[in-house]
């Protein structure tokens, strides 16, 4: 509706699911007097920050497709799902533990995000990071609950950071980057859980027999490239990972 001013909202105390998507707002200050808001959806405005007052029963926000710069001032207690999807976010510093933590799915697809380095928000289970410039993946040792990881198109080259600590992890997509060889792959078998990964259009993709020597390195998969591994391809696997044992 082209909304520049939502000073209104101020006097509906009560409300609890608001949307303001496809407006032209700036401010949302006027929101703090929501005590009881439950859910906020504000994509599609000309936002620049995220902060906010802190919303006690506030439990899913999504900021899509804003002008938002960093993570700074998102405090709300009980907050399990953030989406600040398409913004230009360049660095993951400002989520604190201490204040988000219920946080348990957080989605930054399409921005510019060079780093893992500094995410504080250690019981994340789901998190969204595709499409955008990361090269290095630091911090990640501290997501002991993180079941599912998104890095599809970004700039990783090499696969160090996983730990063995990421003792929930089954999905991680890794399409569109840039693995070259099995040694970077055979780095995930720190990943206790691991059973589904993607590693179409990577460059190791296009190597001879590329899913019996994934297989070979990570036996415990149960599908790769969206499909699921068939028994002949696990035994074969199995044979070429025994050889290589006995050499």
């Amino acid at each position: 509706r082209g909304l520049t001013d939502i000073s209104l909202l101020e006097r509906f105390i009560h409300l609890r699911y608001v949307d303001l998507s496809k407006n032209k707002l700036q401010d949302l200050s006027p929101l703090s007097s929501l005590t009881q808001l439950l859910w906020l959806k504000v994509d599609g405005n000309l936002l620049t920050s995220a902060s906010m007052q802190e919303l006690p029963y506030l439990q899913v926000i999504s900021f899509d497709r804003n002008h938002i710069k960093d993570l700074e001032g998102i405090t709300h207690p009980l907050l399990t799902n953030l989406s600040l999807k398409e913004n230009k976010i360049q660095t993951v510093l400002g989520l604190s533990h201490d204040q988000l933590s219920s946080l348990q799915v957080l989605e930054l697809r399409g921005n510019e995000i060079k780093t893992t380095a500094g995410l504080g928000v250690s019981k994340l289970k789901k998190l969204y990071l595709a499409q955008n410039t990361i090269c290095s993946l630091e911090g990640l040792e501290e997501f002991e609950e993180l079941e599912t990881l998104h890095l599809r198109d970004n700039k990783l080259e090499a696969l160090d950071g996983f730990s063995d600590s990421m003792k929930c992890l089954q999905y991680l997509n890794l399409r569109s980057n840039g693995i070259r060889s099995f040694q970077e792959v055979e780095k995930l078998q720190v990943l206790p859980m691991l059973q589904t990964l993607v590693l179409t259009d990577n460059p190791c993709a296009e190597e001879p027999d590329y899913r019996l020597e994934v297989l070979a390195r990570l036996p415990q998969l149960q599908c790769l490239d969206k499909e699921l591994i068939e028994e002949d391809e696990q035994e074969e696997a199995e044979q070429i990972r025994q050889t290589r044992l006995e050499k």
